[in-house]
């Protein structure tokens, strides 16, 4: 099939196809006689694998590695474990950063009364953390949190 028919197959851009290849994920296409991209089922089974790794938010460097865990016929269940297991751990982190922030910004928001007065608890709160920034020693130009 060509770059458009496997694109379509796998629910991928032509362009990530291109992409994908370009940086190693995915092996080189082989070239018909007019040089056209040909994928076989087992190209457009590769590329659904690295969508849905995408959608897990899986990163480029982890998918590679759980694609050739895939492609490994003696790999180990371990080893998948073991990557799957840290970016699990990465997404409880930020699911908990990211609370952290809606529940600040839900007391400033609650905190401000919207109203046509130019005193804003969000915009002060802003500022705050801004000037306490600016107190910051500085090393090398840069000012460390």
């Amino acid at each position: 099939m060509n770059i458009g028919q496997a694109s379509r197959a796998a629910g991928v851009s032509a362009k990530m196809i291109r992409h994908y290849e370009a940086i190693g994920l995915l092996r080189p296409a082989t070239r018909s006689a007019n040089d056209y991209r040909q994928y076989a089922e087992h190209d457009v089974h590769e590329l659904v694998f690295i969508r849905r790794a995408r959608q897990h938010g899986f990163s480029m460097e982890e998918i590679r590695s759980l694609l050739s865990l895939w492609r490994d016929q003696s790999r180990t269940s371990a080893e998948v474990k073991k990557i799957a297991s840290a970016h699990l751990a990465a997404l409880d982190r930020r699911l908990h950063d990211m609370r952290e922030m809606a529940d600040e910004l839900r007391r400033l928001v609650d905190a401000c009364q919207g109203g046509e007065r130019p005193d804003c608890p969000i915009l002060s709160n802003f500022a705050e953390k801004a000037d306490a920034a600016s107190s910051l020693p500085r090393v090398n130009g840069h000012r460390f949190v």
